[in-house]
Order: C-alpha cells, then sequence, then structure tokens
C-alpha cells in the first residue's frame, strides 16, 4: 500500500489536527497485512471514525478505488484536512463532522477503522472538539472508544470488519470480551512497541452462516 502524499498540508495545520503518527502507519500496515482478506470482499463502503488529517482513510481509498470512503471527526478542521488529503490523492471520498459514527443508518458499512484518542487520562480532559480529543481518552483510555463499541453492532455491516487500535493500558482483553458479547470473534492483526507504548491493531468480524 503507498502511503497518502501530505504535501498539501502547512505544519501549523498540524497545531490544530492530530499529525499522522506511529500508530497512524501501524494501522496503515494492519490493512497492508489484511489486504488478501479485503480484496476477497470487495468492500463498497468504508468509514474511518477520527480520521485527523486523512491519512489512513486515504491510503485505505488508495489501495481500494471501487470502495467509497467516508470520514468522521469532531474537529471540523480535521474534516477539511481528510478532504483535501483524499483529493490530493485521487480518492473518491466524503467526511462529515459527527460525534463518532452516530448519525449514520444502521448495517452500511463494509469496514470501520478506528484509531481512538487512547492515552490514559481524567475524565475531564476527555471530549471537546479541538485536538486534545485526538489523544485523551480518559479512564483507561477508552472512554471515547467504549462508547463507539456499543455503536459497531449497528453500523457494520453483518459480514463486515472493524479495525481498531490500543495500546496496553487500554486492557485490550476487556475490549474483546465487551465485543465478544456482542458476537463478534477477533484477531491480532499487528502488535508494535513503539517508544513506551505497546500498540496493537485488532479486526473484528462476525461468523456468517
Amino acid at each position: 500500500m503507498e502511503t497518502p502524499h501530505q504535501n498539501h498540508i502547512d505544519k501549523a495545520d498540524f497545531d490544530h489536527v492530530y499529525e499522522p503518527a506511529e500508530d497512524s502507519f501501524l494501522l496503515i500496515d494492519a490493512i497492508e497485512k489484511d489486504l488478501e482478506n479485503l480484496r476477497s470482499r470487495n468492500p463498497a463502503l468504508c468509514l474511518e471514525v477520527g480520521s485527523g488529517s486523512g491519512v489512513v482513510v486515504t491510503a485505505f481509498g488508495m489501495a481500494f478505488p471501487s470502495t467509497f470512503c467516508i470520514s468522521t471527526d469532531i474537529n471540523f478542521r480535521a474534516c477539511i484536512m481528510s478532504k483535501k488529503t483524499a483529493e490530493y490523492n485521487k480518492v473518491i471520498f466524503d467526511s462529515v463532522r459527527m460525534d463518532l459514527a452516530s448519525s449514520f443508518v444502521d448495517n452500511i458499512f463494509d469496514i470501520i477503522i478506528f484509531n481512538p484518542p487512547y492515552v490514559v487520562t481524567d475524565s475531564e480532559e476527555c471530549g471537546g472538539d479541538d485536538i486534545t480529543a485526538s489523544w485523551a481518552g480518559g479512564v483507561k483510555g477508552r472512554e471515547v472508544t467504549d462508547r463507539l463499541l456499543e455503536m459497531i453492532p449497528k453500523k457494520l455491516a453483518k459480514d463486515g470488519t472493524f479495525y481498531l487500535l490500543l495500546i496496553e493500558e487500554n486492557i485490550p482483553d476487556e475490549v474483546i470480551n465487551i465485543m465478544s458479547n456482542h458476537g463478534f470473534r477477533y484477531k491480532t492483526v499487528v502488535r508494535r512497541k513503539v517508544r513506551n507504548e505497546q500498540q496493537i491493531v485488532l479486526k473484528f468480524y462476525r461468523l456468517i452462516y
């Protein structure tokens, strides 16, 4: 998979929008690792929740040019930047300012991707619509993630796949149990230690008989 060009972005814009970092590129690596499986599914509609600069969803769109890609972000500047990143790399795309995936109709997305705000913080730091919202995760670094987990069974197509990035402090086993209770199985796609963080990308899916 190609990494999208972001030459159109002024460095100062990253004072307001999360700049792509190791976690962003780990998600791209995870998708690349799962490329054969994804191609066999021929996804029609992909959503990235909390897209920031749009580098991950654009990379997906570059690899799957027939897939219509959508992103959401609570930060309006991030929505604009994601749209520009996609357009700069010639990806068919739209971006919507939205709280997670709350306003979409049910069971439409073949792929959902989420690189959440995962840093463990006080609850008071969690939320908002500025750059802090891109990293402050509240208790266990999971307050935002847990809200999306409750939406996934409704927003994801019955045979869809959900890719989620976590760190060890988020207690991935608890996330796996939550998703298991919703009827999902999981696989660890990739794991990597980055400085003091153990980052992991999990994919969740249902068994369709």
